[in-house]
C-alpha cells in the first residue's frame, strides 16, 4: 500500500507540473462558486422534484445567498477515463471548468462497479482521479477540494453479491487514497446513509431525505459548521469511566478546535479532526467515586458530576436479559439496594414487540433508529433497580462484592430480538447477505419473528423498518454505545 500512495504522489505532482493546458482564472469578487461533480446521485436521478430536492440544491438553501451552487452531475458516467462513460467526455465536464468553482465537491465512482469498468481498470482509477482534480485546479488554482466517499450500493442490488459490493470497498479506500495524496478533504457519505436502506429506494439512488442528509454532510465539511462541541449521552452526570487504565473518550465539535478534558487535577488535550470528531487519551485513574469533570473547547463547555471510575459492563441480549428486577421472586432485594458505588444505564425500547399493531407515528420513529428512550447515568436505588435488568443487577452487586471498585452497568436488551437484529449491516452484507434480502418473507429469518413483526407494522405506513429485522438493533441500539470504553459484555440469547 506504501508503494502505491508513493507512486500516486509521484504521478500526482508530475501532473500538477505539467497537465494545465487551461489558464487559470482569478477569482472575480462575489458570491463563492461551489462546483458539485458527480453522477446520478447528485443530479438527482429519481428524485420527484430534481430542482428543489437533489444535494446540490438542497446545499444551496444550507449554505445561503453567499455561495453560488452548481449542479455538473451526469447520470451513468465513470471516474476511470477508460470506463464505459468517463466523465472527463462529457458535457458537464466542460461545464464545470467554464464555471472554474472556488469549491469542488467530487462523488464518482458508484457506475465505476460496473463489471466493465473496474475489474480491468482498477490500476488506473487514483492517477484518473487526481487528474480530474488537477484539470479543475487549473482553471482555479486556488479551489478547495472535498473528494467524497461514494454512497452505499443496497445489498438488494442485482450485482451486489457478484462482485458490485467488493468491489465499491476496493474504490472506497482507492478515494481514501487520492485524498491522502492530493490533499482534498475527505468526506464520508457512506456512514449517514448505510443504516437507512429504505432512503435508497432502487439500492442506489437516495429519496429526497436521504439527498438532504447528503447535502448537510458536504455543507458540514464546507462550513466547518458541526454544531460546536458535543458528546454522547453515554457521558453524563453520574457516569462510571475505566480505573487503572487508559481508554478514550470521544465527541464532536468544529473542526480544528482545541479540545481539553480537566479530571482529576489533570488535564488532557485533543484536536478536532476535518469530520467533525475528536478523541482524547485519558488515565489511567484509580478506583474512586465523586470526582468532577469538564470538557472545554475556546467556545462551550461541558461539566460532568459524581464522575466513578471503575468497571463499566454492557448487559443486553432478548427477554431474559430484559427482565426486569421488580418481577423477581427476590423483588424484595430492592429495598436494599441503595449502593451509589453501582450506576445503571438503562435503555428502554418505546414500543414493546407484544403481538399489537403499532402506531403510525411509531412507524416513522422505528425507521429512524428511534426505537430506545433517552438515557442517562443513575444511581442504583429501589426505584431504578427494579425496573433495571434483574441479571445484570445481580451480576453488577457481585461484581461490587468482588472487586469493591464502582460498577457501571449498560442495559439495551429486546425482548424475542433475533441474534442477526444485533449484527452490523456490514458483516451480513459481507458474510451473509441472503438474510437482508426481503426479511419479512426470507425463511432464513424465524418465522414467529416475521409473524410477530407484520403484527407490529400493520399499520398502513411508509416505513418498515422492526427491532427483529436484521442489523436493526446494532442500529438502533449498539452504534449509539460505539467508543465507549466498556470492559466487558454479558449476553442472554
Amino acid at each position: 500500500m506504501f508503494r502505491k500512495v508513493l507512486i500516486a504522489r509521484i504521478l500526482f505532482l508530475t501532473i500538477a507540473s505539467f497537465s494545465c493546458t487551461v489558464a487559470g482564472h482569478a477569482r472575480q469578487p462575489g458570491r463563492i462558486k461551489v462546483s458539485c461533480i458527480g453522477d446520478s446521485i447528485t443530479y438527482g436521478m429519481n428524485l420527484e422534484d430534481r430542482e428543489r430536492d437533489s444535494y446540490p440544491s438542497r446545499l444551496q438553501a444550507l449554505l445561503g445567498d453567499d455561495y453560488e451552487v452548481e449542479n455538473f452531475g451526469k447520470s451513468g458516467t465513470t471516474l476511470l477515463r477508460h470506463g464505459h462513460r468517463p466523465y472527463f467526455e462529457q458535457e458537464e465536464m466542460h461545464k464545470a471548468l467554464d464555471f472554474a468553482g472556488d469549491i469542488v465537491v467530487i462523488h464518482l465512482g458508484i457506475n465505476d462497479t460496473d463489471p466493465r469498468n473496474w475489474p480491468f481498470f482498477q490500476e488506473e482509477f487514483v492517477g484518473d482521479y487526481l487528474a480530474l482534480i488537477d484539470t479543475l485546479r487549473c482553471v482555479n488554482p486556488a479551489a478547495r477540494f472535498y473528494v467524497c466517499r461514494m454512497t452505499p450500493i443496497g445489498n438488494g442490488h442485482p450485482r451486489f453479491i457478484s462482485g458490485t459490493k467488493v468491489w465499491h470497498t476496493q474504490i472506497q479506500r482507492a478515494i481514501e487514497t487520492v485524498a491522502a495524496v492530493s490533499g482534498a478533504t475527505l468526506v464520508d457519505l457512506y456512514e449517514p446513509l448505510h443504516n437507512y436502506p429504505w432512503l435508497l429506494p432502487d439500492n442506489v439512488h437516495p429519496s429526497a431525505e436521504g439527498a438532504m442528509m447528503i447535502a448537510t454532510k458536504v455543507y458540514q465539511s464546507i462550513t466547518g459548521d458541526f454544531g460546536g462541541l458535543d458528546m454522547s449521552p453515554l457521558y453524563s452526570d453520574n457516569m462510571v469511566l475505566p480505573r487503572d487504565r487508559e481508554f478514550t473518550i470521544h465527541g464532536m465539535s468544529n473542526p480544528g478546535e482545541e479540545v481539553i478534558v480537566y479530571v482529576c487535577g489533570r488535564q488532557f488535550k485533543g484536536r478536532t479532526g476535518d469530520n467533525g470528531r475528536w478523541s482524547i487519551v485519558m488515565g489511567p485513574f484509580p478506583a474512586s467515586q465523586g470526582k468532577s469533570m469538564s470538557v472545554r473547547t475556546k467556545n462551550r463547555k461541558l461539566d460532568f458530576k459524581d464522575v466513578a471510575f471503575g468497571e463499566i459492563w454492557l448487559c443486553s441480549g432478548q427477554s431474559n436479559m430484559e427482565f426486569e428486577q421488580g418481577f423477581c421472586s427476590t423483588a424484595g432485594d430492592s429495598d436494599k439496594s441503595a449502593d451509589s458505588g453501582l450506576r445503571l444505564f438503562d435503555m428502554k425500547c418505546r414500543w414493546r414487540t407484544d403481538d399489537v399493531q403499532w402506531p403510525v407515528a411509531a412507524l416513522d420513529s422505528v425507521a429512524h433508529l428511534q426505537y430506545m428512550r433517552p438515557a442517562a447515568w443513575r444511581e442504583a436505588v429501589p426505584e431504578t433497580v427494579r425496573r433495571f435488568s434483574a441479571v445484570g443487577y445481580y451480576f453488577g452487586r457481585a461484581l461490587r462484592d468482588s472487586l469493591g471498585v464502582p460498577v457501571g452497568l449498560i442495559c439495551n436488551a429486546v425482548g424475542g430480538s433475533t441474534a442477526e437484529s444485533w449484527i452490523s449491516r456490514e458483516i451480513l452484507e459481507n458474510e451473509f447477505p441472503a438474510i437482508l434480502d426481503n426479511w419479512l418473507d426470507n425463511d432464513l429469518v424465524m418465522s414467529w419473528a416475521r409473524s410477530r413483526a407484520r403484527k407490529n407494522l400493520s399499520a398502513s405506513g411508509t416505513h418498515r423498518r422492526h427491532p427483529y429485522e436484521p442489523s436493526y438493533l446494532h442500529e438502533a441500539a449498539i452504534i449509539p454505545l460505539e467508543d465507549f470504553p466498556v470492559n466487558g459484555v454479558i449476553w442472554y440469547q
